[in-house]
């Protein structure tokens, strides 16, 4: 009798998977610090029982077919190499393709405890600290992050993104300045449409999510191969497409349309294309009345691809690319009506554009088992152009209540180009199990082209001041070398050196060590410590500002040295089972050498780095400094069965002094930030699935200062007290999200819909100050007696609901 149960349960349980939709998971597994492929490596998948297994061939590939859609666990394993345990999500649409790296053990004997990597751990395997792994998953899971690595970077412990029109992050207190971008190596111009010269962010971000593979975030304390930073770094990595089946993709939602190609590019090799495309115009927001920030329509598009080749060596030769463009017309002379809502400076007309491209080859090849290395060259170019015409005299009409204007003419305008030409090569060497070598040389060679004129008086047209006219080049070359000893499974010892020479200044720093360690503890626990020494060049265009042709400036800052900082934490992690985990880290940073002006002032450049506005000032001296210090926690369960959430607090401070010696707040203190995420998965049938998640974040609020009247009057644009300069502060940050989601894996296409509802309280969280000029008579009369206020508080994105359509389907298997 109990045969006959047992037969007729496993002959019911097969006969429900069979009604469900398949799909095979596909990869290759490498040694972690060679990127050497494993052959015989076991891979197991186990669902209700079944089991569905592989080992991987010569070249460390592995296909386990037919595996039912659904979120499972799969075990990776292989001889003298700690296992591996990944939550994957197999969907109907698309095969699943992973890069799954092994850490050889230090230690064969069976008595000594060796602790695995933990999911959520770094690629990067000198990164023992002050780093973090983010996915494609968690991008499109996070309430809130639009798809966009930047913001849902904002949710780690750190991180304070609360600027709802940019996705601007200041990391550790630090300006968003110091971020920067990396791809194969190469340091990327800012990845944003409408993103402003010598800013790492924007409006709406150009990087697809779609392209991505797993990729690392740093915080501080970075290892020693990258450089000229001196907040945070996005290693990114560009994932390939599929070489075994063409597969395509294609959404439509609010904030743009798309659609990605990928497959082999030919019958008969493992080599692969992966495409996309994507155009938004944004039309639609005036019809549903939804507030943006913005009363006018944005317009970009953007694209990327990347067409990797096997070669007959073992190499991997990759091309690709990325690269988009944004248009944006600020009209206030349509504006008949005055509004607090109108964006931007209220007396002028602005037109904005900006592009930017990337484009490189890169190789790689696994030498032999002790030997990796990696080569990549690229071009790049970014552009930025405004005009302003400036609306005189603009004031409400005493018989028409209308706002009217006596003439229009050119205010402004400029034009910025920055061309790139860079170049990374790596080599990885691993003496034994134990030490592990890299070194490396990344270059880049720079064309700059700057310029720019405005009008001496905006109430007299045709007289224009020329602030830049430059045409010049340089150079940044930045060698490095890190050693890794693992002491023992447990311990592991990381320490680099890292220099940094930039010909347009002569600036050098020729020792930038940085070291770490981390102790693997029993019950999943470790701590972990380390330091660096880091520089960062100035925005470029600042150098050039007022070096114009013919003309002698010695007050110019043509040679301003790097800015510097010295960079340390220390921490504590417990890992429990089931993909909970906390973590918590305390760090110190001392930041010197910030230009600062010669006349004692309030002004630093640690200030300059965000928003939609540039740097116009000259005379600057490399004798600032600052600090930053802070306490984080972050409490997380990782989505490995139906949910996930996210804890992350921070309390922080973040002081500097100008040329004045005076200690004040910079402009990114706000002292704490606190997130809270979560998220569940409801299975609807088989084939369907609900998913609903929430985020809540709080911040303290944007410093601010003492707007001078008469100054602002005079100039028509907001200028501080420099006495006063961030003394106050807005009121805190406040905003929840939700995000509602449906997924269904029918045969060879999956279908989703996304419901993303930001700010859904509608909280009027406050932005900035913005000039506002005198429009009615009793604005004159109240500036005539010293009484009006040539400003008004900007408010930041109100409710914004964000849908959208994916479909993932594949052609018939070749």
């Amino acid at each position: 009798m109990k045969l006959q149960l047992l037969l007729t349960f496993l002959v019911f349980n097969r006969l429900i998977f069979a009604q469900l939709p398949t799909q095979t998971v596909r990869g290759s597994v490498f040694d972690s610090e060679t990127i050497y492929p494993l052959s015989g490596a076991k891979l197991l998948i186990e669902v209700g029982g079944q089991k569905y297994m592989a080992a991987s061939t010569a070249d460390g590939t592995f296909n386990i077919a037919k595996v039912p859609v659904g979120k499972h666990q799969l075990v990776a394993s292989a001889a003298f190499y700690d296992s591996r345990t990944l939550t994957i999500e197999v969907t109907s649409g698309r095969e699943l393709v992973l890069q799954i790296p092994l850490q050889e053990k230090v230690s064969q004997q069976k008595d000594v405890r060796v602790v695995g990597r933990k999911q959520g751990e770094v690629l990067n395997e000198m990164a023992v600290l002050s780093a973090q792994q983010f996915s494609v998953e968690e991008t499109n899971r996070y309430p809130g992050s639009r798809m966009d690595p930047a913001r849902m970077a904002s949710n780690f412990a750190g991180v304070n993104g609360a600027d709802d029109s940019r996705n601007d992050i200041v990391v550790r207190g630090n300006s968003p300045l110091g971020v920067i971008y990396r791809v194969e190596g190469i340091d990327i111009p800012n990845p944003n449409h409408f993103a402003i010269s010598g800013t790492s962010g924007g409006p709406v971000s150009l990087l697809n999510n779609k392209m991505l593979a797993n990729s690392d975030f740093f915080m501080s304390a970075f290892p020693a191969e990258y450089g000229n930073s001196l907040s945070g770094v996005f290693d990114l990595k560009l994932r390939n497409g599929n070489n075994n089946q063409h597969e395509f993709t294609g959404q439509f939602g609010l904030l743009g349309t798309e659609f990605l190609a990928e497959g082999p590019l030919s019958k008969n090799s493992k080599s692969s294309y992966l495409v996309m495309g994507r155009y938004s115009t944004l039309t639609i927001f005036q019809k549903l009345n939804i507030n943006l920030g913005t009363d006018a329509i944005p317009k970009y598009y953007d694209g990327a691809f990347k067409f990797n080749w096997i070669l007959k060596n073992g190499g991997q030769l990759a091309l690709f690319g990325m690269g988009g463009s944004s248009d944006i017309a600020i009209k206030i002379s349509d504006f008949k009506e005055y509004t607090e809502d109108l964006y931007g400076e209220g007396d002028r007309d602005q037109y904005f554009g900006t592009s930017m491209i990337t484009s490189g080859l890169n190789y790689k090849k696994s030498i032999n088992e002790k030997t990796f290395i990696s080569t990549t060259l690229a071009i790049s170019q970014e552009t930025q152009r405004t005009n302003h015409e400036y609306l005189r005299n603009r004031r409400i009409d005493t018989l028409t209540n209308e706002i009217v204007f006596d003439s229009i003419y050119p205010m402004m305008a400029y034009q910025f180009k920055v061309q790139k030409l860079s170049g990374y090569t790596a080599v990885n060497h691993k003496f034994n199990k134990q030490h592990l070598l890299k070194a490396g040389l990344s270059f880049d060679l720079i064309s700059m082209n700057f310029l720019d004129s405005c009008l001496y008086n905006l109430d007299i047209p045709d007289n224009y001041e020329l602030r830049w006219n430059y045409q010049g080049s340089a150079a940044i070359i930045q060698p490095f070398v890190q050693w890794k000893w693992r002491v023992s499974d447990n311990m592991d010892l990381t320490a680099g050196i890292h220099a940094q020479y930039f010909t347009l200044t002569n600036s050098i720093s020729p020792f930038e060590p940085r070291v770490g360690w981390k102790y693997r503890m029993d019950n999943g626990q470790a701590i972990f410590a380390g330091g660096g020494m880091h520089s960062m060049i100035q925005p470029y265009y600042t150098y050039a500002y007022k070096v114009l042709p013919g003309v002698s400036n010695p007050n110019s800052n043509i040679n301003m040295d790097f800015s510097r900082s010295a960079h340390s934490g220390i921490g504590y992690e417990k890992s429990f089972n089931k993909g909970f985990n906390i973590k918590t880290e305390a760090y110190y940073q001392y930041l010197y050498n910030i230009p600062v002006t010669v006349a004692p002032s309030s002004f630093s450049m640690i200030n300059v780095g965000s928003g939609f506005s540039r740097l116009f000032i000259d005379e600057l001296q490399n004798t600032g400094d600052g600090y930053n210090y802070g306490l984080e926690l972050t409490v997380q369960k990782y989505f490995d069965k139906t949910f996930f959430f996210l804890f992350s607090g921070t309390v922080y401070d973040s002081k500097y002094r100008g040329s004045d010696g005076i200690l004040r707040n910079t402009s990114y203190n706000g002292n704490y930030v606190v997130n809270f995420l979560g998220g569940k998965e409801f299975k609807v049938g088989e084939r369907s699935v609900i998913g609903i998640g929430g985020k809540v974040t709080a911040a303290g609020g944007k410093r601010y200062g003492l707007v001078d009247i008469a100054t602002t009057n005079s100039m028509k644009e907001i200028i501080f007290q420099d006495s006063m300069f961030n003394e106050l502060q807005f009121r805190d940050y406040f905003r929840a999200d939700l995000k509602i989601s449906w997924r269904k894996n029918a045969d060879r296409v999956t279908h989703e819909f996304g419901l993303d509802l930001v700010n859904i309280l509608g909280t009027k969280n406050l932005l900035t100050l913005a000039y506002r000029p005198a429009l009615t008579n009793q604005d004159f009369i109240d500036q005539q007696n010293g009484t009006f206020l040539p400003y008004s508080e900007k408010t930041q994105l109100g409710f914004f609901p964000i849908f959208y359509y994916k479909i993932d389907f594949k052609a018939a298997k070749r």
